[in-house]
């Protein structure tokens, strides 16, 4: 076959479609994953479905997001979400075993298969060959039920990576290059597929570090091959017999190939406040520090723990500076514990924070007022770490350790040594705190508390929307601008009342008051709006407002399918220019929008309020207009079951 990974395992997995960059395809999902901050709502959903039980080969529920417990919500979540994987089939690994995206890898991936889950950063299951997609949590509830998976076929870079990593020079600094090359939207509509020599030097983990900030390249995914390298981690593991090749074909072609030396390659840093916004460690010079956070789904894996270990081994955390570490999972944790690594983290003064996501959604450790934060995360945007003015640079395990100890950015390559590690011979295997579902058939109750509420559901829209403009943003509008997270927030993700009055207010305090006192309305945008997070919560709460169509330069893909699902329009000028002529409170009339959807997309839109027209065009593929006539996805299923 000349196909490359990509193409191989969509062939396998295609139900309908053909594969041609952008046009609608449909693949048939292997496995699913949901954490609890998306995954209450994306229950909720399958049940309302009206499934009574999950029919992909594993489905993972993984307790990882909501674990600062300071009222009841979070553990009425919990328990609700225990008991409906349970009846439904679904896995449960409980608070405390780890963060989904790692413990996926450690424990359930599988090369070749495909994934869907309800979280951005799904993709980093491309490091042990999976083709795993990020997606509302709609789109996985559906892919329980056995429906499939709908995107347009994207196209394939290859990343062609030649040469080894120096000493200190890490897996982090490949991506951070790459997004420093094609930004946060030069992976729209593609895949990001790895190859060449430089592959096998690079162990799974480390793989799964770059597949994982692959997602803010606004890519579909990101992927490598199934290899030796891989076959012995899942040896390692205990796993082995998961293992099976995939590699490109000997004629495999590309849409566009990217070559990265690795030997060329330095110390990075994402400066505020973007994942782009992409320097050498030099060239932003030795910024003095108050914070360094490692962990999270993207350095979190017992051989970045290990480098971070020998860096601090015998050190002091310099003073002024709050180091935490939030190892990746159970297994990870309990690694370090045995070996002695972990006391040479606390050693040195770190704080050691639960198996968690922790500080990376916001969830604890907020900087000081103006402060600069390293962290090994894979997001920086403003505000995201609970601080509106903290100065967060995404750093490598390295980089973030060196600069704890010595108490300003610190370029480790100019350290003496190198980190030792080695991969062991055999992983800790406990997997005591992962729940396997109740037999089919066996009664089980669900629990739900008092702050799980009715899903707010979509309506078909007329001939006609109308509305006045709510809000008029600019480019880049993350979906933490949309619906922000945090400790204060994330408790209600199950209660889009509560959170409908957050909505927006990084951008607008007085948005939700606004949407209510125009009984709903219109959202106008730029360039790439709903960049960021899977969360649907970013359509579901300003539908609960009475949001109807947005209309913006561009549109991030998870978030464009997202307000599919919600019966949202999602609308993009056809000419950019247009969004300057308009202002918030204009009356605005989308003409022709059923007769659209059934034909080429094509609206106009009137300014009732400036007696002006704009053109644009309905963002959305041929079943996409299908589910808007329907007013939203769980309509159009319910319709078609």
């Amino acid at each position: 076959m000349n196909l490359n990974v990509t193409q191989q395992i969509i062939a396998a997995h295609l139900l309908e479609g053909d594969m041609i960059p952008g046009s609608d395809i449909a693949l048939k999902i292997d496995q699913t994953l949901t954490q609890d901050a998306t995954g209450t709502m994306a229950y909720l959903e399958f049940e309302a479905m009206g499934q009574p039980r999950v029919k992909t080969e594993l489905s993972v529920a993984y307790i990882d997001h909501n674990t600062l417990q300071s009222g009841f919500e979070n553990a009425d979540d919990h328990r609700y979400l225990q008991t409906v994987c349970s009846k439904i089939g679904v896995y449960v690994s409980r608070p405390g075993n780890g963060i989904c995206h790692q413990v996926h890898l450690e424990r359930f991936g599988i090369p070749g298969k495909t994934l869907i889950g309800s979280d951005s950063h799904t993709p980093t299951g491309g490091g042990i060959g999976m083709l795993a997609f990020g997606a509302g949590g709609l789109d996985v509830a559906v892919a329980m039920g056995g429906g499939a998976y709908h995107i347009r076929m994207p196209r394939v870079i290859g990343v062609e990576l030649i040469g080894a990593l120096r000493p200190y020079v890490s897996a982090k600094d490949v991506i951070l290059e790459i997004l420093r090359r094609k930004t946060v939207k030069g992976g729209v509509g593609s895949v990001f597929e790895y190859f060449g020599p430089g592959v096998a030097s690079l162990t799974v983990p480390e793989r799964a570090t770059i597949t994982n900030m692959g997602a803010e390249l606004g890519a579909t995914t990101s992927v490598f091959p199934s290899d030796e390298v891989t076959r012995d981690f899942l040896n390692r593991q205990g796993r082995g017999k998961s293992w099976t090749e995939l590699k490109a074909g000997k004629n495999a072609k590309y849409d566009e190939v990217l070559t990265v030396d690795l030997s060329e390659l330095k110390p990075m840093a994402a400066c505020p406040h973007s994942p782009d916004n992409v320097m050498t460690v030099d060239e932003v010079g030795k910024i003095p520090v108050q914070q360094v956070c490692i962990g999270s789904c993207t350095n979190s894996s017992f051989r970045d723990m290990m480098r971070v270990a020998y860096l601090l081994r015998g050190k002091t955390v310099s003073p002024g500076v709050s180091l935490t570490v939030s190892p990746g999972s159970r297994q990870v944790l309990q690694m370090l514990a045995l070996n002695g690594a972990l006391a040479d983290i606390i050693g040195a003064g770190a704080r050691v924070l639960e198996c968690a996501c922790g500080p990376c959604i916001g969830m604890g450790q907020s900087p000081c007022s103006g402060g600069v934060s390293l962290r090994t995360f894979n997001r920086n945007f403003e505000g995201r770490s609970g601080t509106a003015d903290a100065q967060v640079y995404l750093v490598s395990p390295e980089v973030a350790a060196a600069s704890a100890v010595n108490g300003y950015l610190t370029d480790p390559t100019t350290l003496d040594g190198a980190p030792i590690y080695d991969e062991p011979e055999q992983f800790l295997i406990n997997d005591n705190m992962i729940d396997a579902p109740a037999p089919e058939g066996m009664p089980v109750k669900i629990e739900r508390g008092p702050n799980i509420k009715p899903i707010p559901m979509g309506q078909a829209p007329g001939e006609n929307v109308e509305g006045r403009v709510l809000i008029h943003v600019e480019d880049n509008i993350t979906t933490d601008h949309i619906m922000p997270a945090g400790a204060k927030l994330l408790p209600y993700r199950s209660n889009v009342p509560k959170l409908s009055e957050s909505c927006f207010t990084r951008c607008d305090p007085q948005f939700p008051q606004r949407a209510k006192e125009f009984g709903g309305g219109i959202i106008v945008g730029g360039e790439n709006y709903g960049q960021g997070s899977s969360r649907e919560h970013a359509a579901l709460v300003p539908l609960y407002l009475g949001v109807k169509a947005v209309l913006v330069k561009s549109l991030a893909r998870i978030h464009q399918a997202n307000l599919v699902n919600a019966g949202i329009v999602p609308m993009v000028f056809t000419n950019a220019a247009d969004y300057d002529g308009i202002e918030v409170g204009d009356e605005l009339c989308v003409e022709g929008v059923r007769t659209a959807l059934t034909t080429d997309g094509k609206v106009s839109v009137h300014n009732l309020t400036k007696g002006v027209r704009y053109e644009a065009k309905i963002e959305a593929g041929e079943r996409q207009r299908e589910i808007l006539l329907a007013g939203g996805l769980l309509n159009y299923t319910r319709e078609n079951a």
